[in-house]
């Protein structure tokens, strides 16, 4: 591979099913040798962008390469220099871990010596030597995704699609998943990766792709797409969750901006677009309503507060 090569290149891409643009002109440039994500709400046209990627669906418009190869018209090259991890395990279950990854070993092509001795390497470097030889379906669901994420790189495919590999996941497991990207990444594989966590994406993508309704909304790196939206966060706690309404009232009046209600119903936060002095003219206006506040902080916007944001356009615009 070139050092300037470009992994994945799409312009116009487009999807339809029935009356609905599943994706609707989408733009891609994917560099090489990283992770690049593509973030989106549930229908944003994820899973059908890799699928066509992928050579599993057929475009109806627009253009892709990968690797610089058209996926319609050289779609058997694109296919053996990529491979496919979607949202739901694709092993055996009825099969042991170790006889799921010799099969598939034997099935591209590797005399069974060698695929035993992948199988052996993968299932320590993933952590299930000593669940290799129980069936898969008496593993958790982090396990199911690590050996399934084994199986998609018994040969290391110059790019690898994960698609939304964490959904479902405890905390824990998830970032045993995110720790088995990071490490097939340094060994030379690029990753597309889809998530609707935002944490995912600030976590491992140097780069993200904002998707909505089918088409590119926002690109560039975390740190960019942050501070797109404003300077700066604030963020607040309250001592009486009672009183978050008249916080909400004041910190949009003050701010001039919305207020995100936190899960915690104790907690909110707004973009400013100003500096310091108007995150304390919030805090003294709190004060002067009689609002106790327990936590006041000022920060860069989170990739949540930037996804809001520009989600909001999208709709305000339509």
């Amino acid at each position: 591979m070139g050092v300037n090569e470009t992994a994945i290149q799409t312009s116009g891409l487009v999807k339809v099913f029935g009356g609905t643009r599943a994706v609707d002109g989408l733009d891609l440039t994917v560099p090489v040798g990283a992770v690049y994500g593509v973030l989106g709400p549930n229908g944003a046209g994820k899973t059908t962008a890799v699928r066509m990627l992928a050579t599993l669906l057929r475009p109806d418009g627009g253009e892709a390469t990968v690797f610089g190869h058209d996926v319609v018209r050289e779609a058997d090259t694109v296919r053996g220099r990529v491979s496919l991890t979607g949202q739901y395990a694709s092993v055996d279950e009825e099969m042991t871990g170790a006889e799921n990854l010799i099969l598939l070993g034997r099935l591209l092509g590797h005399r069974k010596p060698a695929a035993r001795e992948r199988a052996a390497e993968l299932l320590d470097a993933f952590g299930l030597t000593e669940a290799g030889g129980r069936q898969v379906k008496t593993y958790s669901g982090g396990m199911r995704r690590r050996i399934d994420i084994a199986a998609s790189i018994l040969n290391t495919p110059d790019l690898l699609f994960l698609d939304e590999p964490t959904t479902g996941l405890d905390p824990r497991s998830r970032n045993q998943v995110w720790d088995i990207v990071r490490v097939v990444v340094a060994h030379g594989t690029t990753v597309l990766l889809t998530t609707q966590y935002l944490e995912e994406a600030d976590r491992l993508a140097g780069r993200i792709a904002v998707i909505d309704h089918g088409r590119v909304i926002a690109e560039g790196t975390p740190g960019e797409l942050k501070s797109s939206v404003g300077s700066g966060s604030v963020h607040v706690r309250l001592r009486d969750p009672a009183t978050r309404a008249d916080a909400e009232r004041v910190l949009a009046e003050t701010l001039d901006a919305p207020v995100h209600l936190e899960a915690d119903p104790a907690a909110l936060s707004a973009r400013i677009t100003g500096d310091a002095e108007q995150a304390a003219r919030a805090l003294s206006r709190l004060a002067a309503a009689g609002i106790v506040v327990d936590d006041f902080s000022l920060g860069r916007p989170s990739l949540d507060e930037v996804f809001l944001a520009l989600t909001d356009r999208e709709d305000a615009a339509k």
